[in-house]
């Protein structure tokens, strides 16, 4: 029989309805939503009378202190001081990403968590899309691979939601987002340092709020990058290029709010094969990732092309049941803390080569003390 994990779900806002409420309903065999938490208290009212959860709180502390098994912390913002008092609590924790806004702040949630027995899980949805896995095992079949390009067009996502049927928001008081700002402020300042407000916006707003899935998916690829050769940083674009051994990876970001027609994708060239793979927005469920492979014959004139649809799978929901797995089975989670930990240096890597104007070696490298295994 299916254990039951009681959760608790902090922040009702978008990803929370579209997303994690939705299949946690879907996966109610092994999820029972015993909490919601929201800092604005009609919208935790509205979403957990929607859902049917009977506890409702606007204080993220007092959830806490309830029976439960673990906690969704699906709010903006650094995820930090949650996750570390919802592992300190016993809770097994699942933090959307960025999972923190620093180095020694995703430490201390790893520590937290490592301390407690408890899993900490980063949600990158991503990680455990079926295309995935398998643009992930031909990639591995490449014997000569030449270079491995991401590219992002963002887009508004607006266009990509109005057909569910969100709740209304209420917006929070002036002197609660007085007080968030200057905690996002303040955790940004203990990442950067003293960094100009272009630096800060680009590192919270398109590093960490966005960029950050395809950093992740590319480290879940081709592991640790040995060098970061060079960013360019500009208002509405970011360029990075990372060196795994002898194989360049460009990564392009590129805003363009007029067209609502989001893509991602990730494609490796080899001689013998070029492989690509296409992300739909995140928001839209169960849109299949499409796979793209592209071959021939050498010497002659025959190439040929495939374009696969591998699933229907929601990537979310797969992650939902992964998250269930690995409190239950007791196994390390794919997007472990650690995982997530070496997103974030890297991160902090890119606006340090941006300031410097040079490359950085090992970018995702991190103290002795934090790289090694997250449950001992």
């Amino acid at each position: 029989m299916t254990r039951r994990l009681r959760v608790g779900v902090v922040g009702t806002g978008v990803i929370a309805q579209v997303m994690h409420l939705h299949y946690l309903e879907e996966l109610a065999e092994s999820y029972e939503v015993a909490a919601v938490c929201d800092i604005v208290p009609e919208n935790a009212r509205a979403v957990a009378g929607r859902y049917g959860v009977p506890a409702v709180f606007s204080d993220w502390r007092e959830m806490l202190r309830q029976p439960l098994d673990a906690a969704l912390v699906l709010t903006s913002g650094s995820h930090a001081p949650m996750a570390v008092a919802a592992a300190q609590a016993g809770m097994h924790v699942l933090v959307e990403k960025p999972m923190c806004f620093s180095v020694p702040e995703g430490q201390a949630m790893i520590d937290a968590a490592r301390r407690a027995g408890v899993t900490l899980m980063v949600a990158y949805p991503k990680r455990y899309d079926p295309a995935y896995a398998r643009f992930q095992k031909q990639v591995g079949e490449v014997t000569e691979p030449r270079l491995f390009r991401v590219t992002t067009f963002e887009s508004p996502f607006r266009p990509y939601i109005e057909h569910y049927r969100l709740l209304p928001p209420v917006p929070p008081p002036a002197d609660v987002v007085d007080v968030l700002r200057a905690d996002t402020d303040a955790s940004i300042t203990g990442a950067l340092g003293d960094a100009t407000e272009f630096e800060r916006r680009t590192y919270h707003m398109v590093l960490l709020d966005t960029l950050v899935h395809e950093l992740n998916t590319v480290r879940g690829l081709l592991g640790e990058p040995d060098r970061l050769d060079y960013v360019d940083l500009r208002d509405n674009s970011l360029t990075a290029m990372l060196r795994f051994g002898d194989l360049p990876v460009a990564i392009h970001w590129i805003d363009l709010p007029g067209i609502a027609r989001y893509q991602m994708e990730f494609a490796l060239y080899g001689p013998e094969a070029r492989i690509r793979l296409a992300f739909p927005s995140p928001f839209l469920r169960s849109e299949p990732t499409l796979l793209e492979t592209e071959g021939g014959d050498a010497g002659t004139a025959r190439s040929w092309r495939t374009e696969e649809t591998v699933s229907y799978s929601s990537a979310f929901k797969r992650e939902l049941i992964a998250f269930h797995d690995c409190v239950v089975n007791r196994t390390e989670p794919v997007t472990s803390g650690l995982d997530g930990l070496r997103d974030i240096a890297l991160c902090q890597a890119i606006i340090e080569s941006y300031r410097r104007g040079g490359p950085v070696d090992q970018p995702t490298s991190l103290s002795a003390g934090t790289d090694q295994e997250e449950h001992e």
